[in-house]
């Protein structure tokens, strides 16, 4: 595509709001880390900076999370707890059935087995007329 008036307009304008916005946002950086700004000093001394936070390596930090989550599972029970539900009739053992399953679902799964129970008594019964 060529490059229009308009987009290299915007692309220019675009370039001057970075500049800008990157200023204000480098002070407003610089004021919640507490350097002081109106010193007027372009070298930033990391001891200040050491002051209000500490650095550590990323290789520390990842072995001091692996050990603490070990720590926290070895103190922890971890008790399965499975849901007995009969795949068949999608029922727990109280009757119920669970809570993930879709309304829908359990509608067709009840006509079902409604119409297979009226099959049953239907088969059961004896024919007295003859």
């Amino acid at each position: 595509m060529a490059k229009s008036i308009r987009s290299k307009w915007k692309r220019k304008c675009r370039a001057i709001k970075r500049e800008r916005y990157g200023k204000k946002e480098l002070e407003r950086l610089k004021k919640t880390l507490g350097i002081d700004i109106d010193s007027g000093s372009k070298d930033i001394n990391m001891q200040e900076i050491s002051n209000i936070a500490t650095v550590t390596a990323a290789k520390d930090i990842s072995k001091k999370t692996s050990t603490e989550t070990d720590d926290i599972i070895g103190d922890m029970e971890m008790e399965e707890i499975k849901s007995r539900f009969n795949a068949k009739t999608l029922r727990d053992e109280h009757g119920a059935y669970p809570v993930w399953l879709h309304p829908r679902k359990i509608k067709k799964v009840s006509k079902k087995a409604k119409k297979a129970k009226t099959k049953v008594k239907a088969k059961g019964r004896v024919n007295k007329r003859n």
